[in-house]
């Protein structure tokens, strides 16, 4: 089934799926906010976060706010498109 092969085992971890999904939806989110949104501890979210830019499906970028370091987070286009596919394997397994 094409379905199967298209599930892709980046995103099978509820935190990864979570990242994606929210960075599908806005340009870009800083680490406290996806911290906020997933109720994660930073630990957690940074060890999926770093999962995630292995793979070259998210990038980030870092400054400084007020002598506070301030990282936002990028879904990448090779990111945006395996995610798709991968939502749409889902799809497609539960008709």
């Amino acid at each position: 089934m094409k379905a199967f092969k298209d599930l892709n085992k980046a995103f099978e971890n509820r935190m990864r799926l979570g990242i994606m999904s929210a960075l599908m939806v806005n340009e870009f989110l800083d680490f406290n906010m996806l911290k906020n949104l997933l109720k994660a501890t930073d630990g957690n979210l940074a060890s999926h976060l770093k999962a995630l830019e292995k793979a070259a499906y998210i990038t980030f970028e870092k400054k400084f706010i007020d002598r506070k370091p301030n990282t936002k987070y990028f879904a990448t286009p090779s990111g945006k498109s395996a995610f798709k596919k991968h939502i749409k394997a889902i799809e497609s397994l539960l008709k």
